[in-house]
């Protein structure tokens, strides 16, 4: 059967009366139930203080497309808990939940969410996160190295193993930065994301020395005060990136107050992964919650106005042995962020699982790493690759299909609130990774990987430099001057398809608000739509050429006009169904919104 004959529901606005409701408010939720399923009765499951209710659907309306369901639902509790039970006039049945439609019974931690808790921002829906790594995007001075570094030419190769690979330094700075805003903006994105600022003794800056004041060598406390009044000016947004699970061993903090670390009677001390120049911090101390809402709001307000934060190993803040203070720590920088700057963004860093850790008043969202890279590397990944680790795990990146793909984001976005998932920050590379050009081999793959990234539910973030073509082999080597003096090394195909891809998100509400329903996804070819109550859009993505694609289940009447990558028109068959040719590889989308 096709996926878009299936009954389906998600947290979107087109079938959530309110997706950021208030405790004590009452919610509409709809399921959509294609003709010809024959479902004959809808129930609601909804938690209420840790119980099960059951509530029946009514049919609200009835479309082209089939039937629309209606239940109503007490937003109770902070985080509501709900699902669908499905019956048939057959006497068939089955459960609807985040993972789709399904005969057997699975657990609760699927279930769909309401979420009272203050939502992310309004403008982070529609945001396009560009990520910069100071050092390595533009140069406005050059400056004396400190004793800890390796002064580097800006087209010195870079490093990928140690010892050269936290000490070379290129010179890039904020006001480099800023005077590179046009390129940015001419991209067309909106939220700079910086690594971090703060003073240390490596070029990474994640074994902070201070949390007070800005890295000369990046400018200082005014550099970050006139990036940000360029960025805001061009109606930009500012995300800085804040270490809360260690500092540096340089840090003032360190080893003077024991008390904010983790230190034995040996005098030896816990660090970030045995790295003894990472002490890890200690949230037990009630000293080092003070500091870190202080440090939080102090550069969330003016002259420095940033927009938010990205937490820096959230998955590893507050937790050690015995020990989880992961929670507090998270509601407690989300309070204080809140306090100074309610419209501020808090993303938290986790390089596998996040879903534990969101929805509970802390983190907005993640980088969503497990649930979007991993899947989309998998199925466009190169056929012959040279990395020993899959992000962490050991042996290279798997051989998977579209299903996979599918299958994996399901697992991962089933076990969060669609705001959550939708707040997340999703990546084909960054600071911590290869590239994408690396992972998937060509320029026609890496297209495809671009259009995922801006078709998709979730907030696209962009590594500097991958707009270019550049590659990397890992996280280090990945950290490359961008080329400004050589654009003859510049993909300007890659570059164009990047504009015209954001351009396209940015013109398409249904791609920054709409839900999703999965279309087909088998082998080598993916389909998907984003749909509002007002406009849908219709998504198909092969990695490589095969059969062509039928689909079934659009509705009658619809517009079919090409929006990026394909023929004019959809091709409707004599049995009404779409067909799609069998080229690859490709990226092809259709706006199929119904006339009017």
């Amino acid at each position: 059967m096709s996926r878009l004959l299936l009954p389906h529901h998600d947290g979107s606005d087109g079938y959530v009366s309110h997706p950021a409701p208030a405790l004590g408010e009452t919610v509409s939720v709809f399921v959509r139930v294609p003709a010809g399923t024959r479902v004959s009765r809808v129930h609601m499951r909804w938690v209420r203080d840790g119980e099960p209710v059951f509530t029946s659907a009514v049919v609200d309306r009835r479309d082209d497309g089939g039937e629309w369901w209606r239940a109503e639902i007490e937003v109770r509790n902070p985080v509501t808990p709900y699902r669908f039970l499905l019956r048939t006039a057959g006497g068939a049945v089955r459960w609807l939940t985040g993972c789709g439609v399904t005969q057997h019974d699975v657990p609760d931690s699927t279930d769909f969410r309401l979420v009272a808790y203050a939502p992310a921002p309004a403008w982070a829906r529609d945001a396009v996160v560009y990520q910069i790594f100071p050092d390595r995007f533009a140069s406005s001075a050059r400056r004396p190295a400190p004793d800890w570094a390796v002064p580097c030419d800006w087209d010195d190769p870079v490093a990928a193993h140690p010892p050269l690979a936290a000490t070379q330094v290129y010179g890039g700075d904020l006001d480099g930065i800023a005077q590179r805003l046009d390129h940015i903006a001419g991209l067309g994105a909106n939220t700079l994301y910086l690594t971090p600022f703060f003073p240390s003794r490596s070029n990474h800056r994640y074994d902070s020395a201070s949390f007070d004041r800005v890295d000369p060598l990046l400018g200082g406390d005014q550099a970050l005060i006139r990036l940000s009044e360029a960025a805001h000016g061009r109606g930009m947004r500012l995300i800085g990136d804040l270490t809360t699970n260690h500092t540096g061993a340089a840090h003032p903090w360190f080893p003077d107050e024991p008390d904010l670390y983790y230190f034995g009677d040996d005098g030896g001390y816990e660090s970030w992964l045995g790295v003894p120049s990472l002490p890890k911090l200690n949230w037990g101390s009630h000293e080092l919650r003070r500091r870190f809402a202080r440090i939080a709001q102090h550069w969330l307000t003016p002259p420095y106005a940033l927009d938010g934060w990205r937490i820096d190993v959230a998955n590893m803040t507050g937790r050690r042995g015995a020990e989880d203070w992961s929670r507090e720590a998270a509601v407690l920088l989300r309070r204080a962020v809140q306090q100074v700057r309610p419209d501020a963004l808090l993303i938290g860093e986790h390089a596998h699982d996040a879903t534990g850790d969101l929805d509970r008043n802390g983190w907005q969202g993640t980088m969503n790493y497990a649930g979007f890279t991993r899947p989309v590397w998998s199925w466009l990944r190169a056929a012959v690759l040279p990395f020993d680790d899959f992000l962490g795990v050991p042996g290279e990146i798997p051989d998977r299909d579209a299903g996979a793909l599918v299958a994996t984001m399901s697992a991962f976005s089933a076990q969060m609130s669609w705001r959550s998932w939708t707040a997340s920050w999703q990546i084909l590379s960054s600071h911590d990774t290869p590239r994408i050009r690396s992972v998937v081999g060509d320029a026609a793959r890496h297209e495809i990987a671009t259009g995922l990234l801006c078709t998709l539910p979730g907030t696209p973030m962009i590594f500097a430099g991958d707009e270019l073509g550049l590659t990397g082999v890992n996280g280090e080597h990945s950290r490359t001057p961008m080329p400004w003096s050589r654009p003859e090394t510049w993909d300007r195909r890659t570059l164009g398809e990047y504009r015209d891809l954001i351009a396209l998100r940015r013109a398409q509400p249904a791609l920054r608000h709409g839900g999703l329903r999965w279309a087909h996804a088998a082998g080598d070819t993916l389909a998907f739509l984003r749909e509002t109550r007002d406009d849908a859009v219709l998504v198909v993505a092969r990695r490589a050429a095969g059969e062509p694609l039928r689909l079934a289940g659009l509705p009658a009447g619809i517009d079919g006009e090409n929006l990026y990558g394909g023929a004019d028109r959809l091709k409707v068959g004599t049995d009404g169904c779409i067909e799609i040719n069998g080229d690859g590889p490709t990226f092809q989308v259709w706006s199929v919104r119904q006339h009017q």
